[in-house]
């Protein structure tokens, strides 16, 4: 059986409220101290753990303290409570990657922690125009990040989860106070990590901070996929406290369960069939930019493909023929977006089945960094390996390598490791 885990956001997710789900899932307090010492920060914060309430119900609080914090240290006024902490002992990208590598953490954690970094780095790179590893966490509070980001991955291994999960994630709204000033919420950092992986999102009508910068972060590097609940069989809820009192209660819910199969490797038959509706419209008059866009809320509606083809109309006139393949369940989103988006007055719909092989995600070491590999499976054998394109790009751009060598290095990890 294998351990998944959920990640149930119903008013979003932060650092602290993964740490404090994590400690009521079980995970001692004890352990994560000890562990995080190893990173040599211990004299730089103290964490710990309160019951406290949210609307009626129960949840774990976890508080990480600073020690020595500046004097214009100004708490932020958002779900973490520290997550924009003005640092002015911030460390750059690659100081905390080499924290982390050398503090010999258990895998997966060192691992998962690397990757939620590199996230990180690479949304506030874009964000402010530098290169990833100039990026200074100042923005997400460079010990704050390190507690909550290591302390989180800490926990997940120390349950066993393999699988973890997320749900649609609130965008909130307002601002919020962070070291440049009042920023929007979303902040940029988030918005770009949701952009970057094509969150699906919604508003849930509380105009406040609910996703911040580490959370969106943890959520985008660790989840196979947002949306429902995979299928499990649920052993335990963990509830963790964010800072504020909402209409909704402020906790993050983390589901654990177990599925029936621990990994495809030891399935013979990974062969699925589902249905998939696939829309369709002709288009002669709408400019490639508004095509672009309508293609970018499609996949944020749930669509699983959107694709453009150059066909030729009535009167010779040159148009494009706009397909979306999507889940039944998204059908109806997918259908006013078109409506909304592009000039069409009409859609044709078909019903299909398609096979669909069983994927899932494996983290690699290379010489240069971890890269994600998506495996497929048919009859027990590996038929495809994938390096996923953005965390190639990120090392191609970290090392100023090319991005084809980090590929090719990327599959040889995963051959290498696959064949032990």
């Amino acid at each position: 059986m294998a351990l998944v885990a959920y990640l149930d956001c119903p008013a979003g997710i932060a650092g602290d409220m993964c740490l404090g789900a994590l400690l009521d899932l079980g995970v001692p307090l004890d352990y994560l101290r000890q562990e995080l010492a190893k990173l040599g920060i211990a004299p730089e914060f103290s964490l710990n753990q309160e019951t406290v309430w949210r609307q009626g119900q129960r949840a774990i609080k976890a508080h990480v303290h600073l020690h020595h914090a500046p004097s214009d240290h100004t708490p932020a006024d958002h779900t973490s409570g520290h997550d924009h902490a003005c640092d002015r002992h911030g460390r750059h990208w690659p100081e905390i990657v080499q924290m982390i590598q050398g503090a010999n953490l258990p895998e997966p954690a060192q691992t998962w922690s690397l990757k939620i970094f590199q996230e990180l780095a690479i949304a506030e790179g874009k964000v402010h125009g530098i290169a990833p590893e100039a990026v200074h966490f100042h923005e997400v509070g460079a010990v704050d990040a390190l507690v909550d980001i290591v302390g989180t991955c800490l926990g997940l291994a120390w349950l066993g989860v393999e699988r973890v999960y997320c749900s649609v994630l609130p965008t909130g709204g307002g601002t919020v106070r962070a070291a440049h000033g009042l920023l929007p919420v979303p902040v940029p950092a988030v918005l770009q990590l949701w952009q970057t992986h094509r969150v699906p999102v919604h508003d849930n009508g509380i105009a406040k901070e609910m996703v911040t910068p580490t959370g969106a972060a943890i959520a985008v590097a660790l989840a196979q996929g947002f949306g429902s609940p995979p299928a499990m069989t649920l052993k335990q809820i963990g509830l963790g406290a964010g800072s504020q009192d909402f209409a909704i209660p402020n906790i993050l819910r983390i589901w654990l369960g177990e599925t029936e199969t621990a990994d495809p490797e030891n399935v013979q038959e990974n062969l699925h069939q589902e249905t998939i509706i696939e829309l369709q419209t002709q288009l002669d008059d709408l400019s490639p930019q508004a095509i672009s866009y309508a293609s970018e809320r499609l996949y944020q509606g749930g669509a699983v493909e959107v694709f453009h083809q150059a066909i030729a109309m009535k009167k010779s006139r040159l148009g494009g023929l706009l397909t979306v393949l999507c889940p039944p369940a998204a059908e109806a989103n997918c259908l006013a977006i078109l409506f909304a988006e592009t000039t069409t007055l009409g859609i044709r719909r078909h019903a299909q089945s398609r096979y669909i092989l069983d994927r899932y995600l494996k983290t690699v070491k290379t010489p240069l960094g971890p890269v994600q590999i998506k495996i497929a499976y048919y009859q027990g054998n590996v038929i495809n390996l994938q390096p996923e394109y953005e965390d190639c790009a990120s090392l191609a751009r970290q090392h100023q390598r090319p991005w084809q060598e980090i590929h090719q290095l990327a599959i040889a990890a995963a051959l290498d490791q696959l064949s032990d």
